[in-house]
């Protein structure tokens, strides 16, 4: 048999051979240290056989950023946690432990409570089995077999995970841990030289809140010290970052209880708010879309007219009323489709665009939601643009254009990345309409240059689409806005316009957000900035600090004075030190103290970040209005 290797030579083995029998025919050095397979970018372990004609690439201990080669030593630094765990717990019941990104864990159900001062104990035994060190050896076995082995050791998830298993039984080894896995794993344990267990959460089995909740430790492993120390210091830095934690701390939203998934909006969090709503609004209209309000709930009967329903069902919050129910609406397109329906349209009119930011719902599981950037409840800025096939190069042309703006006015395009999703099996229409839909897409994307990546076969059944996405400050990415092209839901809800030939076409439908999420981007924007949002954006962008209660009247005429911005006197009966250094905490931009020696012509003035100067009245108004305005 022969392996095609990276530079396109063969490389022929016995039949039969595995990944590792190619690294060793390749050199000795590179067989110590592999640690992966990948082959048409899938994992694959070291011990399985290759296909004849399989084109292979082989990790080493030297990709230390590749996140194949991190997954497969996080893989098995989580097999070394669960071993750990069991010998100083003897009675605790294992269930799984993949990796993840930025790290790995392990869910157990311990038969008393464990805490987070647990943890360094179980770090100690992980160290003490690295010194020791570990090889994997692979096996596998009949679904009987693995059913009685952990029947025999009171393994109820493992038992569980069994009997729901596709395919052969693989179980791996490590010292005297045995566990129920599809690898890949590491040949040995010497490549993992760093390794942190980083906190503890609870966890539904298999992610059902009906289910028994377990106990998960989430951990992280590197190749090296250095990438280790770099990662936690990356992760300090996303704590300070986190619009969590900074949200409350700006007075800009904070949850409740009693509304999970909803956040409560503050007056100054509304004035972010309000500044993209102000910028949807003015670019919309400079763009022709014709803003429009369609009902928040709806018959689920039309959920299952458009197909929603397949999708989306579960994730419906439901209204039953009298005979029907309803579903509060997790996405407006159908409304949008009954508005064109409202009359008989012309091609003249095409092509008709629709935007509404209205408040959507999906019943997210509790365990997902994740401040503004997983919510149950959001607003997202759709938009539904009606059109003829010749319209539709031109409007997502547009849509692009529009996007550059939003992207560059927030300072966020280096964030930015996207993902063009192709034809599905399951989809509707011909090769020929989508080999034109793609193509449109593929074109409107490279012209922008922004980064992407084609998830094959991962289109939506009616049409190909753009996702956009921007990490957050741990870099984890988030889907933000999209571009969808539709061929096939306007058919399904009797949409058409009369053509020049006085014949009824079926308009294509291009479906659009932008920023997606407005709770979203903004939780994105707040880590981002860190809090430190640009003067423009800043809900408050001059603060003034009275002195004494003497100044406060002049205080209030400098906020006068100053009224074509968002001002603020901190008249509070705390020491001026202390009123600073809560504007620091704030971070406003302009701090203006206020005493004996300030007057119009010459006012103290603090930049955030601790700069001082003296300005007058009239240079402080210009310095202002240059950066306060977008």
């Amino acid at each position: 048999m022969k392996v095609v290797l990276p530079d396109r030579t063969e490389l022929e083995l016995p039949d039969g051979a595995t990944g590792l029998d190619a690294a060793r025919a390749i050199g000795p050095k590179l067989a110590e240290q592999a640690v992966l397979v990948r082959s048409n970018g899938r994992a694959q372990d070291l011990r399985l056989p290759l296909e004849d004609g399989q084109p292979i690439q082989i990790l080493t201990t030297r990709d230390t950023s590749d996140p194949d080669a991190l997954a497969v030593l996080r893989h098995s630094s989580a097999h070394l946690l669960a071993e750990a765990v069991r010998h100083l717990y003897p009675d605790v019941k294992i269930a799984i432990g993949p990796p993840i990104e930025n790290g790995f864990y392990y869910d157990f159900d311990f038969p008393e409570p464990i805490r987070e001062d647990d943890l360094p104990k179980i770090e100690e035994e992980i160290c003490r089995e690295l010194a020791e060190g570990r090889e994997w050896t692979r096996e596998e076995i009949s679904a009987d077999e693995a059913r009685r082995r952990f029947e025999g050791e009171g393994e109820p998830y493992k038992v569980e995970l069994v009997d729901t298993a596709e395919g052969p039984i693989s179980l791996y080894t490590q010292g005297e841990f045995t566990d129920l896995c599809r690898g890949p794993h590491l040949q040995s344990s010497r490549p993992i030289k760093a390794l942190k267990l980083t906190g503890l959460a609870g966890a539904y089995w298999r992610g059902d809140e009906h289910n028994k909740q377990l106990t998960r430790i989430y951990g992280t492993a590197f190749y090296s010290q250095a990438d280790l120390d770099a990662h936690l210091e990356r992760v300090e830095e996303a704590k300070r970052r986190d619009h969590r934690r900074l949200g409350p701390q700006l007075d800009l939203f904070h949850f409740e209880d009693v509304a999970p998934g909803a956040a409560l909006w503050h007056p100054k969090g509304l004035v972010l708010w309000n500044a993209l709503e102000d910028l949807r609004r003015q670019e919309n209209a400079k763009r022709d879309y014709a803003e429009v309000k369609t009902p928040l709930m709806w018959d689920i009967e039309l959920w299952k007219r458009s197909g929603h329903w397949d999708k989306y069902g579960d994730n419906l919050f439901l209204i039953p009323y009298g005979e029907s129910q309803y579903g509060l609406k997790p996405m407006n397109c159908p409304g949008h489709m009954l508005l064109f329906n409202s009359r008989l349209r012309s091609y003249r009119e095409l092509p008709v665009r629709y935007a509404e930011a209205a408040v959507l719902h999906r019943d997210e599981p509790t365990g997902s939601l994740l401040g503004l950037t997983r919510a149950r409840q959001f607003s997202q800025d759709d938009a539904h643009v009606f059109c003829t096939e010749e319209h539709i190069q031109e409007e997502i042309d547009g849509m692009f254009d529009y996007l550059g703006f939003l992207y560059d006015a927030f300072g966020v395009r280096e964030l930015a990345h996207a993902e063009l999703s192709t034809r599905p099996d399951n989809r509707l229409g011909t090769d020929e309409e989508w080999d034109f839909t793609e193509g449109v897409l593929r074109t409107a994307i490279d012209r922008m240059g922004l980064r992407y990546r084609v998830a094959e076969g991962e289109g939506a059944f009616y049409g190909p689409k753009i996702d956009f996405f921007m990490d957050d400050a741990v870099g984890r990415p988030w889907q933000m806005g999209t571009i969808q092209l539709d061929s096939q839901q306007p058919k399904r809800l009797g949409c058409t316009y009369m053509g020049a030939d006085n014949q009824e076409h079926t308009p294509y439908l291009i479906h659009r957000a932008l920023f997606g999420s407005l709770e979203r981007f903004i939780g994105i924007l707040i880590e981002h900035y860190g809090g430190a949002f640009p003067v423009w954006l800043s809900p408050v962008q001059v603060r003034v600090i009275p002195v004494g209660e003497d100044h406060r009247p002049a205080a209030h005429g400098l906020k006068d004075a100053l009224a074509a911005f968002r001002v603020e006197v901190d008249e509070r009966n705390e020491t001026v030190g202390r009123r600073i250094r809560d504007a620091e905490v704030e971070k406003i931009p302009y701090v203006v103290v206020y005493g004996d020696k300030e007057s119009e012509a010459a006012l103290a003035v603090r930049k955030r970040g601790g700069e001082q100067s003296t300005l007058s009245l009239e240079a402080l108004r210009a310095e202002i209005s240059e950066v306060a305005t977008l």
